[in-house]
């Protein structure tokens, strides 16, 4: 397939202009394809060729203004349209089309528990052209006409209202100009929860199989989504664009959600079978609030390339956050960003393949190179740039920004300097100053603390005075050492042990400073404090490092630190230490043994114990240390299991009971709590708590492939296959893991997620000996796989299914071979070189 190079997108913006699209599909014609017939009205401004994109199982026909044109012409994903003449044209191709198993296009998928059939499109970010022909860039919007013809019984949804015409013919209204990427349909015997708001059709959709699920959770998403809605237009004075508001969770969906306009696609697991936390639900609902903020910053005023996703996510990322903030009861979620969206961000800053929230144009040279932006950078470093932006701008002079902006570009596409442009309008501050040093530069800035007394004292007690040794009652002084060149506008946090407590920290300052600092130490009243923090309150975008002291009272009394954000600061500090060699791994699990039975923020404990399970007893402890480990993890899931046995914490104990069943050694207590379908005091088991069991048995050898049998018998849904799978690949046996190699490698029928799950399952620590022939066969066939399949099944084998176990020289070098040989899809290059990052990152830590 040929990629879209921009200069090639640049000339042809130049040559044409897109007014209409006039679509047909026929989606009765059998399981593997779809017809497909598009009507394209176009303009050229002047005599020259151009080229229209189409990936077709069958090209019928191509006419070109009356006259036909060879179907023989197209190459490979291209149709050459040439000698066009100034004015106007009309384009029309009749093609079949093939379905997708990988989540790209036209998705099919069939529902194991009761047979019935739904498609849907995702077309980010150049597969429209897998569903009918068109110039897939996103700078060429046009107006949108679509016919579905469905099988009976069959619900229609799409970019705009959709009318029953009868006989399966659904007509999908006319949509404002918008991007190909952007077009939506989706189609199937969906259960429907309809409403209206603001005047406005609202609506939620999933497969009837799930219908129970979301009938309960109906009233929660809706009131959700009315109050983004109704907080969105106290920020926006341009209204919300499109005529009506769905969301469909769709099944084996690729991302998290994606932003069709006026059609909102999820993954249905955000569908609730079985138990989840208040901190999953707050996940679901700032997803919610994150694709919303889209209809404006992403579909009415669209990136005119593909280096400028940045303001998409970015700015749907912050607004998500903020707004859910303000407008739910979800009033802390900026904890949750703290603790797991922005050490995403902050490890992707870090390897070799970082790159500018804002990268230079030349950098993003075609589609290819756009696709390996989606990542924590886009994501979380750029909300975290625009979330100082807000803070140094004020809110009202970013919002005025903002709306400037939208009415600047409604219904058209902009570019990075549009949107400074937009926000210079509103301030006297220089933000084209303020995006050179934050937007145009890579990597993450790391702020050192010294406190002193202000009589000369340093970090230790020997000149200590009154009640708690903390120094000279003359004052104490802050000297922060930065390493990097950012500006930094940051907020610093002042503890004193409490005299009753001890374990407790009582606030005793806070105030904030400029880095670098124009007039040296910050010199402050009072005893020097017992702990002192750096960006208390989390709004810059920094590694922190606390002086000896503080360090030393927050390894006594992390838990006891009043604020949660404040607690996810210094946890993410002994985080990045681990990771850059300045802690050792034990340290950081005996301070989440020591603190994490006390804790009450459920998104910290969360963070906490998935690093501490998935990177220090996975990866960084070496083999022989890590049945110690494991026992810490189980030693404070107990400890929380007891805490919660009054039934006040539900969240708490399910976080707990799941981490304790993934960290389990001996197969006897989960064994039993399986056949009693009952945890001791609650939770009694659910399809995903039965499956999670099953999952830790089958990868200790304590259930063989019948138990799986059974237990798919029992939950046969689309759920039950991929625990099945996952299962079966993780049994300790040589016959299994070679038929969940060749499932995964050697043939092309799993789909997205069960290819996943498969993934997931086959690589164990505990059966490093088993699989280690596996790991050099991966870095051949997993080149092989990716060029067969696409990129899609690339960036999940390069994910889900590389040797992460497997930390050592010999894997490394197998990894570095196999990225410098030639023909490795961009997609699977980019996960290897972030895996590979990680590998070395895990051999220096055990180096110690």
């Amino acid at each position: 397939m040929s990629v879209l190079m921009r200069d090639e997108a640049q000339t042809r913006a130049q040559l044409i202009d897109v007014h209409r699209y006039t679509v047909a599909l026929d989606l009765t014609t059998g399981d593997e394809t779809f017809e497909s017939r598009a009507a394209i009205h176009f303009t050229a401004r002047a005599a020259g060729d151009t080229f229209v994109e189409l990936k077709p199982a069958l090209l019928r026909s191509v006419t070109l203004d009356g006259q036909p044109l060879d179907p023989a012409g197209l190459d490979e994903n291209r149709l050459a349209l040439p000698g066009l003449t100034a004015g106007e044209h009309e384009l029309l191709v009749d093609a079949t089309m093939r379905y997708s198993r990988t989540g790209e296009g036209m998705h099919r998928f069939t529902d194991p528990t009761d047979g019935e059939t739904y498609v849907y499109t995702q077309l980010f970010l150049e597969d429209v052209q897998r569903v009918f022909a068109a110039f897939d860039q996103p700078d060429l919007k046009a107006v949108f006409d679509l016919t579905v013809t469905a099988p009976d019984g069959w619900t229609v949804l799409g970019n705009g209202i959709a009318t029953d015409q009868g006989e399966g013919r659904w007509t999908l209204a006319t949509t404002p100009p918008i991007s190909t990427y952007l077009v939506a349909v989706a189609a199937g015997p969906w259960h429907s929860v309809r409403t209206e708001h603001a005047g406005l059709p609202f609506g939620i959709h999933c497969r009837r199989s799930l219908a129970p699920h979301l009938d309960i959770d109906a009233d929660e998403i809706l009131a959700i989504t009315r109050a983004c809605y109704d907080r969105y237009h106290e920020k926006f004075e341009e209204p919300y664009p499109f005529d009506s508001y769905d969301q469909a969770f769709v099944p084996e969906f690729n991302a998290g959600a994606m932003e069709n306009p006026g059609l909102v696609t999820f993954r249905d697991e955000f569908v609730y079978r079985s138990a989840v936390t208040d901190t999953e639900r707050q996940t679901r609902a700032m997803v919610i609030a994150h694709e919303m903020a889209h209809m404006w910053f992403g579909d009415l005023v669209t990136l005119t390339w593909w280096d400028d996703i940045w303001l998409n996510e970015s700015f749907a990322e912050y607004m998500g956050y903020q707004t859910l903030t303000e407008a739910t009861r979800h009033t802390d979620t900026w904890v949750a960003f703290g603790i797991d969206r922005k050490s995403w961000g902050y490890d992707a800053d870090q390897r070799p393949s970082t790159h500018p929230v804002a990268p230079d144009p030349g950098s993003v040279p075609d589609t290819a190179a756009a696709m390996l932006n989606f990542d924590g950078i886009s994501y979380a470093k750029g909300a975290s740039a625009l979330r100082q932006l807000v803070a140094w701008l004020g809110e009202k002079d970013f919002l005025a920004g903002i709306n400037t902006h939208f009415a600047r570009h409604k219904f058209g596409n902009a570019t990075l300097a549009d949107f400074i442009d937009s926000l210079a309008a509103s301030t006297d501050r220089d933000v084209h100053r303020w995006a050179e040093q934050w937007l145009r530069t890579t990597g993450v800035d790391t702020l050192t603390s010294t406190v002193a007394n202000a009589n000369g004292g340093g970090n230790g007690t020997a000149n200590v005075a009154g009640a708690n040794g903390n120094g000279s009652e003359n004052g104490w002084t802050l000297h922060v050492t930065q390493k990097g060149n950012r500006p930094h506008r940051i907020a610093v946090g002042a503890y004193d042990r409490d005299l009753v407590d001890p374990g407790r920290l009582a606030p005793r300052d806070r105030f904030e400073i400029d880095i670098p600092a124009q007039d040296g130490p910050t010199v402050r009243p009072g005893r020097r404090p017992d702990l002192v923090v750096l960006n208390d309150g989390d709004l810059g975008y920094a590694k922190i490092r606390l002086d000896d002291r503080s360090w030393t009272t927050a390894l006594d009394c992390l838990s006891g630190i009043p604020e949660p954000l404040t607690r996810a600061v210094v946890w993410n500090a002994a985080r990045d230490m681990v990771r850059d060699g300045e802690l050792a791994p034990t340290a950081y699990l005996e301070a989440a043994r020591t603190h994490l039975p006390h804790e009450s923020d459920l998104a910290v404990v969360q963070g906490v114990l998935g690093f501490a399970a998935t990177q220090i007893a996975d990866r960084y402890l070496a083999p022989d240390d890590r049945p110690a480990a494991l026992a810490g993890l189980t030693a404070i899931c107990r400890a929380l299991i007891r805490r919660t046995e009054d039934g006040n914490a539900p969240g708490l104990r399910l976080t707990a009971v799941r981490h304790f069943i993934s960290a389990a050694t001996q197969p006897d207590g989960i064994q039993d709590w399986l056949r009693s379908d009952s945890v001791p005091g609650g939770p009694e088991l659910d399809p995903e708590l039965r499956w999670r069991i099953l999952y830790r048995l089958a990868v200790l050898g304590a259930v063989d492939d019948s138990a799986i049998t059974d237990e798919l018998a029992r939950d046969p849904s689309a759920t039950g296959r991929e625990g099945a799978a996952r299962c079966r690949a993780a049994l300790p046996d040589g016959d299994a893991k070679a038929a969940a190699w060749e499932r995964m490698f050697l043939t092309d029928d799993l789909s997205n997620h069960l290819f996943t799950a498969t993934a997931q399952g086959f690589w164990q620590p505990e059966q490093s000996d088993l699989v280690r022939k596996y790991v050099p066969r991966f870095y051949t066939d997993a080149v092989e796989l990716a060029e067969r399949r696409g990129p899609a099944i690339a960036e999940f084998a390069g994910r889900h299914a590389f040797p992460v176990h497997a930390v050592d020289p010999e894997s490394l070098r197998l990894g570095e071979e196999c990225l410098n040989g030639p023909d490795i899809l961009p997609a699977l290059r980019r996960k290897l070189t972030d895996q590979l990052d990680d590998l070395r990152r895990a051999l220096r830590v055990r180096e110690g």
